[in-house]
This record gives C-alpha cells, structure tokens and sequence, in this order.
C-alpha cells in the first residue's frame, strides 16, 4: 500500500463514506477535493469486462477529446520530402528521417508523441527498445503511423490522446481528460467523448457487462466513483451542465 500524504488523506475524509455518484457530482468533487499547488491533470479510470490477454479481446485507439487536454504536446515526426514540410507546416516540434531515429537511438526523448510516415517503419521498427517501454512506438492503429502527416500533428496537438488497456491493467483503460481548472462542462464533454469512443471500440469477443466501473480522480486526489449506468450524459444533460 502506497503512503498517502496530508492532503489525500484529508480530500479522501471530505469525500466522505465511498458511494457511487453522478458523472456531474464526481467531477464537482474532483475538482472541490484538489489542493495541489499546481494545476492537477484530471484522469478518468474505466474498467471493462474484457482480457487484453487475448488477441480478439485487445483493445487500443485513440480519441479527440473536444476540450483538449489542457497540456501542451511535443509531437517528433519521422518523415522525409513533402510529409517532412507538412509536419512542420502543422506545427510538429521535432521533424527528421535518419537524423531522427539516430538522435532517439542515441537516447533523445524529448516528446510526448511519435509519428512516422509507412516508409519510415523500416528504420522506426529499429527503435523499439526505446520507444516501445514509453509507449511511443508509431503504430497504425493509433493513427500515428500515417501518410497524412499533417493531419496527425494537428489532431494531436489540438486534442487527441492514445488510449490502451494492455494485460498488466487487467482491462483498466485510464485517458487524461483536462485539467482541475476546465469547467464542470468540459470535464464532462470530455469523460463523454472517452466512453462513446470505447463503446465503438468494444471487441466483439468481448462477453457480459462490458463497462464495469467508472472513476474520475485528480493527479494528487483520490479516486471517485461514477455510477456506469449514468456515466455518459445525453446532449441535453451537457447542455444543462453547462448551463
């Protein structure tokens, strides 16, 4: 068991005897309950009913998140010729072919996401080592191995996150979705985006109750409980919170 300081301890008793609550109350509290001195990410955690042991039940994308993430995103694109131009056209912060996987090869890891154009898998397939543990491997299903490059940049600068549930998380999917200082509604729009895009994910080989639980937490704070059966608001419920 972890040590707990001060302050998640004293926003753990604020919250009060654990209970599951309404996707509105559990982002109130969230941000009620953070008392960092920093602007706290704030995470939402979902449990699904699969394996990821198993191939047909592997579950791994991307989403945009329509308020963004709140955190400035260092995107490192491997690309030569015109998709190299386009990347920086779109605001990539580190754009080169051989140079590139050079540098990485030699321990450069100043970015956040990696992007590769399909010509470029040969040499990027070499970096594995590197980029696999950090989870910044390019990957097709993910969107960042890509002839449009532009377009990569620009999803991922302005919002989009990766998302995986892989063996060691048991089925836990856990997607950044804002910072402590968003708005209740754009927590919401966002806790929103992330649930709609995993039911559109859902593996056909997955059996029973395929959303087992939801939580919402800040970096500092403790975990709050969402109910799943009220866990994706509707247009009007958004409407309404934003209201």
């Amino acid at each position: 068991m972890p040590k707990r300081g001060k302050k998640y301890i004293e926003a753990a008793k604020a919250m009060g005897d654990p209970r599951l609550y309404g996707p509105q109350e559990a982002i109130d509290l969230v941000k009620s309950m953070a008392r960092a001195k920093f602007d706290e990410t704030v995470e939402l955690a979902v449990r699904l009913g699969i394996d990821p042991r198993k191939a047909d039940q592997a579950l791994r994308g991307t989403v945009s998140l329509p308020a963004g993430t709140g955190k400035s995103v260092r995107v490192a694109v491997f690309a030569a010729g015109e998709a190299a131009e386009a990347a920086r056209a779109a605001g990539a912060d580190i754009v080169g072919s051989d140079d590139l996987v050079a540098q990485v090869d030699g321990g450069f890891m100043d970015f956040d996401v990696a992007i590769a154009t399909p010509d470029m898998m040969a040499q990027v397939g070499r970096l594995g080592r590197k980029l696999g543990p950090r989870g910044l491997m390019p990957n097709p299903k993910t969107g960042t191995v890509t002839a449009d490059v532009g377009r990569a940049v620009t999803d991922f600068k302005g919002g989009r996150v990766e998302y995986r549930a892989d063996a060691r998380s048991r089925g836990v999917v856990q997607v950044p979705i804002g910072k402590v200082s968003f708005s209740r509604d754009k927590l919401l729009a966002n806790v929103r985006a992330v649930l709609d895009e995993l039911q559109r994910a859902k593996p056909a080989a997955a059996k029973g109750r395929y959303v087992k639980s939801v939580s919402v937490s800040s970096t500092m704070g403790p975990g709050v409980d969402i109910d799943p059966a009220r866990a994706r608001l509707s247009d009007e419920e958004l409407a309404a919170a934003a209201a």
